[in-house]
Parts: C-alpha cells; sequence; structure tokens
C-alpha cells in the first residue's frame, strides 16, 4: 500500500487548504484513515479519522475548522482546513492504520501505513 500526501503549503490564518490523500496497492474495502500532523519538537498527534463508512472524529483543537472526507472509490482521503491557526503549522501526515481505527472505537485493524508528510505553515 502506497499514500502519497498533498496540498500543503503557506497559508494565511483565517484562510483555507486542502489536503489530499490518494492511496494505491491493495487497499482493503474496509479501512480507517487518517490525517496525523507533527509540530517541532512535539508528537505527531492524530487530527482526524475517518471509517470506510464516513464516521469521522477530531481532535478537540481542530473541531469546527477542520474536515475529513474520502472518496472511496478514488482511493482518496481530504482534509478540508478553515479558519486556520498559526498553531496548526505542523507536517501533515496521511495514514491508513490502528490509531485512526482505534480513534473509532475499532481495535482489530492491526494495520499502518503512511504517506509521505506535507508541510502546513499557518502566517499570522
Amino acid at each position: 500500500v502506497q499514500l502519497q500526501a498533498s496540498g500543503g503549503g503557506l497559508v494565511q490564518a483565517g484562510g483555507s487548504l486542502t489536503l489530499s490523500c490518494v492511496g494505491s496497492g491493495s487497499i482493503s474495502s474496509i479501512n480507517y484513515m487518517g490525517w496525523y500532523r507533527q509540530a517541532p519538537g512535539k508528537q505527531r498527534e492524530l487530527v482526524a479519522a475517518i471509517g470506510n463508512g464516513g464516521r469521522t472524529k477530531y481532535v478537540d483543537a481542530v473541531k469546527g475548522r477542520f474536515t475529513i472526507s474520502r472518496d472511496n472509490a478514488k482511493y482518496r482521503m481530504y482534509l478540508q482546513m478553515n479558519s486556520p491557526k498559526p498553531e496548526d503549522t505542523a507536517v501533515y501526515y496521511c495514514n491508513i492504520g490502528s490509531g485512526a481505527a482505534q480513534a473509532l472505537g475499532v481495535y482489530a485493524f492491526p494495520y499502518d501505513y503512511w504517506g509521505q508528510g506535507t508541510q502546513v505553515t499557518v502566517s499570522s
């Protein structure tokens, strides 16, 4: 399984940005996907998760501002970032894996695939 993230860049606070992730390879029709981020000096954190049925989960810091979605037919996942803040600056990673599954209450999903990161910088 290969994941390719794109869409990062420089955005002003209060603007908007959309990240995309496309998957290829042997992707099961049942999977759990998520966007993670890692800021300098901080641990990687799960920002948003989505199940194949569309159920979602967000970290409190982005609720109401970010929207995760997916297009199963195209093996794509998106993160719409509205009203970003400087503290959202980080490298963002897309993932198919157990972390997203557990965030959605599923504990029998022993996979972990990562895309390369895409840098998001929010200017004040």
